[in-house]
C-alpha cells in the first residue's frame, strides 16, 4: 500500500492500545512488534510517509555516517538478505527507499496517518489512559503512548535580527524542498558548520556561482572514504549478519569493531602517527577509536587533534584558511565527529569564501544578503545549516500533560530527566524511544532503537499479562539514573569546560546545560537494561486495578 493510499483508506480509531507518534526507524518497527503482539495501533506522522530524519532532511549530500551494511533493521532475516546497499555510506535518497522497501514489505501503512502532527497529549488518572489530540482534529485514547520522535528531528532557527526583511530563498538543512535546489549561477551563504553543512557544503559549491561560508567554530571532520559495495563483500555480510549483529549489540558504538588495547601515550609516536593514518586512509570515524584514552585523556586526544590538524594543513592550499578551519579549542570526539566527502577540499576552490562569525559576528539579515560588523553581503539564497534541539525539543514540542496536569516541558525545565532513557516519573504508560539518558546519539541508531523498541515491547506484553493498569519509574530510581548518566559522563572529556555542544543543549539559548545521552556504551546499557528485566522490571513502579502503585524501589547508581 503506497502512503497516498494509506491516506484515501485511513480512518482513524477512537480507541486503541497504543498510539505511536513518528514514523521513522523507531516508529516503524513499534508499529510491527505491537501488531505481532495483537494489539492495536494507531501512528501519527507529520510527514506524507515513512522515513523520520530521511524523510525531512533532503539537501545536498545528505547521507548516513554509519556504515550501511549495519545502518538497517536486524529483526527480520528476509528483508535483511533481500535488500542490498550501493554504498559504504549511503545517500539519503537509499535510505528512504529502503525505508519505504520495509514499509511495503511488512504493510505498516495501514496503520499511519500522515500529514499528521500531534499537537497534545493527556493523562486521565481515572482511566489510566491517554487522549491524544492532533492538529487534523483527532482524539484517540490509549493504554500506551510510545514517542518515536527522533533525537534529531526539531529543526532549529536562530532567532537572528532582520529575517523578515530578507528578500532571497531561505533554507534550513533539516526542511529541505523535496523537489530539490538548482543553485546553478547563484550567490549562496551557508550558516553553520556542523555535520549537515559539512555535507553540504560541497555540493552546493559544485553549483554556485559563489558560495560563503559562516563559520563560528571550525569542526573536526574524518574523510567517509566513501566508494561503491563490491557485491562480494556485500554478500559476506549476509552470510555473517548473525555474528555481525549480535558484535554490535554488546560493542561501545553500536558497530562491529576491534576494541583498542593501547593508549595513545604508551607508544611510539611513530607507532601512533602510522595507526592514526591508517585509520584516516581508511575512512570513517574510526580514527577515534584507535586507542583507549581518546575519549578521556586531553594529553592523548590532544595527539588525534593535532593529526587531524596537520591534515588540513596539508589539504588546504591557503595557509590562512586553513587555519581558520583547524579546531583548538575543544577536544576532539567531544562534538559530534563530522564524516566528509571532500570537504576541506572545497576552500581551494575559488568561488568559496570562508568567514569566521566569531571574529566577525553577524548582525542581521537585510533585504539583500546579511552583515557582520565588518561586511555586507548580498545573497540570492541563504542556508540555515543550525541543527536541531537535540534529543528533548521534539518531546517538549508537544503539550504532554501527565499526573496532575504538570506538562513534560515544566518537568525537564532543568534538563530532562528519564529512567533509563525510557521513561520519565510522573508520566504514566508513556515510553521514549532513544529518549535522553540512553546511548542514542552516541552510537549506530538502529542497533540503539532496536533494543528500546524490543525493551518496551517486551515489557508491555508482561505488564499485560499481569493485568497492570498504569506503570512509571520509580523516583528515586530515576534520580539514581540521571546521576549515573552525569557520573559517567563526567569520565569523558565530553563534559570538559571547553566543550559547547549541541549533547549538552548548548546550540539553543536558554537551554539547560546537561550532558543527555548515556556514554557508558551500547553493550553496558544493554546489560543494565537485561538486568532490570531480570529483576522483575526493578524501578519500574505497576498499578494493578484498584490498587496503590507498587513495585521494586529503586535501581542505585549502576554504571558501566
Amino acid at each position: 500500500m503506497s502512503a497516498a493510499q494509506a491516506k484515501q483508506k485511513q480512518a482513524t480509531p477512537s480507541s486503541v492500545d497504543a498510539v505511536v507518534v513518528g514514523a521513522g526507524f523507531s516508529g516503524m518497527y513499534l508499529i510491527h512488534r505491537l501488531r505481532k503482539m495483537g494489539l492495536s495501533v494507531q501512528a501519527f506522522e507529520t510527514g506524507s510517509d515513512v522515513g523520520g530524519t530521511w524523510y525531512w532532511n533532503r539537501y545536498p549530500g545528505a547521507r548516513c555516517d554509519s556504515d550501511s551494511v549495519h545502518y538497517s533493521f536486524s529483526f527480520d532475516k528476509d528483508i535483511e538478505q533481500e535488500w542490498s546497499w550501493s554504498e559504504r555510506y549511503s545517500p539519503q535518497p537509499e535510505i528512504l527507499k529502503y525505508q519505504q522497501f520495509v514499509a511495503d514489505k511488512l504493510d505498516l501503512r495501514r496503520n499511519i496517518k500522515f500529514d499528521t502532527r500531534v499537537a497534545e497529549t493527556v493523562f486521565d488518572e481515572s482511566t489510566n489512559k491517554w487522549t491524544v489530540t492532533t492538529d487534523a482534529g483527532d482524539n484517540v485514547t490509549c493504554r500506551y503512548l510510545i514517542m518515536a520522535t527522533g533525537c534529531l528531528s526539531n529543526s532549529r532557527m536562530p532567532d537572528m535580527k532582520g529575517m523578515d526583511s530578507y528578500k532571497g530563498d531561505v533554507y534550513h538543512t533539516g526542511q529541505w524542498p523535496h523537489e530539490g535546489v538548482d543553485f546553478t549561477g547563484k550567490r549562496v551563504g551557508i550558516i553553520g558548520t556542523g555535520s549537515s553543512a559539512i555535507q553540504a557544503i560541497p555540493q552546493i559549491a559544485k553549483q554556485a556561482k559563489h558560495l560563503t561560508v559562516f563559520q563560528r567554530t571550525p569542526n573536526y571532520s574524518l574523510p567517509a572514504q566513501n566508494h561503491k559495495l563490491d557485491p562480494e563483500y556485500v554478500a559476506e555480510v549476509k552470510a555473517n549478519y548473525p555474528e555481525l549483529r549480535e558484535a554490535a549489540r554488546w560493542s561501545a558504538g553500536g558497530m562491529p569493531r576491534p576494541v583498542p588495547t593501547k593508549s595513545a601515550l604508551e607508544v611510539s609516536a611513530e607507532e601512533r602517527e602510522a595507526a592514526y593514518r591508517k585509520a584516516w586512509e581508511g575512512g570513517g570515524a574510526d580514527m577515534l577509536g584507535v586507542f583507549t584514552d581518546i575519549a578521556t585523556n586531553k594529553e592523548a586526544n590532544e595527539t588525534a587533534a593535532e593529526f587531524m590538524r596537520a591534515r588540513i594543513d596539508e589539504i588546504v592550499k591557503d595557509p590562512a584558511v586553513a587555519e581558520m578551519l583547524k579546531p583548538y579549542d575543544y577536544p576532539i570526539g567531544t562534538k559530534r565527529i563530522c564524516i566528509d566527502i571532500d570537504y576541506f577540499e572545497t576552500y581551494n576552490r575559488d568561488n568559496v569564501t570562508l568567514i569566521n562569525v566569531k571574529k566577525d559576528p553577524i548582525q542581521e539579515l537585510t533585504p539583500e544578503g546579511l552583515r557582520t560588523g565588518e561586511q555586507e553581503f548580498e545573497f540570492d539564497a541563504i542556508v540555515f545549516a543550525t541543527g536541531f534541539d537535540a534529543m528533548t525539543g521534539a518531546l517538549t514540542s508537544i503539550n504532554i500533560k501527565g499526573r496532575g496536569g504538570d506538562t513534560l516541558k515544566e518537568a525537564w525545565a532543568a534538563g530532562p530527566r528519564t529512567y533509563l532513557g525510557l521513561m520519565s516519573h510522573g508520566f504514566p504508560n508513556m515510553f521514549m524511544i532513544t529518549g535522553p539518558g540512553s546511548p542514542s546519539v552516541l552510537s549506530n541508531m538502529t542497533t540503539s532503537l532496536e533494543q528500546h523498541v524490543e525493551f518496551v515491547t517486551d515489557y508491555i506484553e508482561k505488564l499485560d499479562a499481569k493485568g497492570v493498569v498504569a506503570v512509571e519509574p520509580d523516583l528515586k530510581a530515576q534520580d539514581d539514573w540521571v546521576d549515573t548518566v552525569n557520573e559517567v559522563a563526567k569520565m569523558s572529556l565530553h563534559t570538559d569546560d571547553s566543550v559547547n555542544s549541541w549533547y549538552l543543549g548548548a546550540n539553543v539559548p536558554g537551554k539547560p546545560r546537561v550532558f543527555m545521552p548515556y556514554i557508558g556504551g551500547v553493550g553496558a546499557y544493554r546489560q543494565i537494561c537485561n538486568d532490570v528485566a531480570a529483576n522483575d522490571y526493578e524501578g519500574f513502579n505497576e498499578t494493578l486495578p484498584g490498587a496503590t502503585a507498587q513495585g521494586t524501589s529503586a535501581m542505585a547508581g549502576q554504571s558501566a
